[in-house]
Formats: structure tokens, sequence, C-alpha cells
């Protein structure tokens, strides 16, 4: 079963007649309770794609969200099914890091209420996942990059969606809270949810279920990532400059060393 799909989506980037086609007629689906991770070089369309899977970016085609066309569900019904981590985020600095993670709950608070117990436990769960706890009370303004990049992720966990979507959330953080964040990505997916990663980290990609493999606006490859054919298609989007060995129990992409000769 997918919990995404998309059939023949087409996007553009820019205005009026400076407008750049960016997607080219892409037809794909994302396994349900699994970690998907989006790959390719610069310029493949990676973002674009994640943000027309997210419903944020106009383009043509469909996208079918755990069943249904999600330009047909109700913004509310939308925000509580699937959480949207972008690239490049920011927030209000004088927000403290409680009420940030907070705003991950509004689609399930009716107008004007204050935080119900479930909200005040959802995000006290997201911070502490984030190893942010102990910042609930410090404005956001007086974080590090990323520390903010943890307290964001902190507001997307939040929102319990059955999807969550993220567009290179490694950005900022160190090889430890990387490692952490691996933690976090896969103890949901044991739960039962849905992740696709936008990732320019290719070692940390392969760790996914599944790998996207994007160049030029197109889906080259899409397969399992300890698939000799994802494998392949990897180092081809790449011009062969890298290679997929074995480290124990791990996949990692390295520089291929016949490329140097």
């Amino acid at each position: 079963m997918n919990a995404l799909m998309a059939h023949d989506v087409c996007a553009s980037l820019g205005m009026g007649a400076g407008k750049t086609p960016v997607l080219h007629g892409i037809t794909l689906g994302i396994a349900t309770a699994q970690w998907t991770s989006i790959v390719g070089p610069n310029g493949a369309g990676k973002s674009t794609l994640l943000k027309c899977l997210a419903g944020v970016l106009p383009h043509s085609g469909t996208v079918t969200l755990l069943g249904k066309p999600m330009h047909l569900l109700p913004s509310r019904e939308r925000a509580r099914q699937l959480a949207w981590l972008g690239q490049n985020e920011t927030s209000a600095d004088d927000l403290t890091v409680w009420d940030v993670a907070m705003l991950g709950r509004l689609p399930h608070q009716a107008w004007r209420t204050p935080p119900t117990p479930a909200d005040k436990a959802a995000v006290e769960v997201a911070l502490c996942a984030t190893q942010a706890w102990e910042w609930r009370n410090r404005t956001l303004g007086q974080l590090s990059g990323g520390e903010r990049q943890r307290v964001l992720l902190a507001r997307a966990l939040a929102v319990q969606a059955q999807v969550l979507l993220m567009d290179e959330p490694l950005a900022n953080l160190d090889p430890p809270h990387q490692a952490d964040w691996l933690s976090v990505v896969r103890k949901l997916v044991k739960q039962g949810t849905t992740v696709v990663s936008v990732l320019h980290e290719i070692s940390m990609a392969l760790q996914a279920d599944n790998l996207i493999v994007m160049d030029k606006g197109h889906v080259t490859h899409q397969g399992q990532c300890d698939d000799v054919s994802t494998h392949q298609a990897l180092a081809s989007v790449f011009d062969g400059r890298i290679a997929i060995y074995a480290i124990g129990d791990q996949w990692v992409a390295l520089l291929d060393e016949k490329q140097k000769e």
C-alpha cells in the first residue's frame, strides 16, 4: 500500500514567461510505514518533487495522500495527516522553543483555544526526541543553527502525522545529532509513520528502506536501498564518481578510487 502517490506530476519554478520547467511527468508511489529518501545531483528537482508531494507547490498531475486526492482534502485534515519540514525554514526569533514546537499542534486545536493536555504531552515528547527539552523556555533567537533545526524538527514531530516529509533535515546538524535524527526516523517508521526525506548525505540516505534517484527533473530509478540495481543507478546519476560499498551491515557511498587515476 502507498501512503503517497504521484501521477504525471509536472512543475515549474519562476513567474510568467520566465517559468522554468523542473519536473517532467513524475509518476511514483511512496510505501506506507517505510522510509524513502530522494537523492540526485544539484538541480535534479528533488526539493521541487517533495514540495509537490507536500501540496505546497502548484503543479499539474495528481497527488494522492492516504488514498485521497490531496487537492480535495480540507486543509486542516491534510495538516493533521501530513507534516512538513522545509529547507531553511524560519520562525520568529522571539518565540520560545516551547511555542515553536506547539505550532505543530495547530491542526488539532480549535480556534483560539488553549493547548490541551494531549497537545502539551505531544510537544514534550517531540522536544525530548530531538534533545531540545532543556531549551523549552529559551527563545529561538538564542539558539545556534543546529539547535534551531532540532526545534523545527520537533515542531514537525509534534503534529503526530501519519506522513512526514523533510527537505534537507540534516542541515547544520553535527554527526552525533545526525545519528540521533536517524534513530528518530527509525522509531517513527517502526510505529507506522511514513517518512520521506531529501538528503545530500548519500551514505545516510542509503540507511533508508527505499531510494528515489532523480536527474534533470525525472525519476531515473526507484528501489530498495540494498538492491544492486539501486547502487548502479546511484553511481550512474553521479557520473560514476561514487561507488557503493558494504561496511558491516551498512551501505556507504565513497568516491570511486578508479576515477582518481
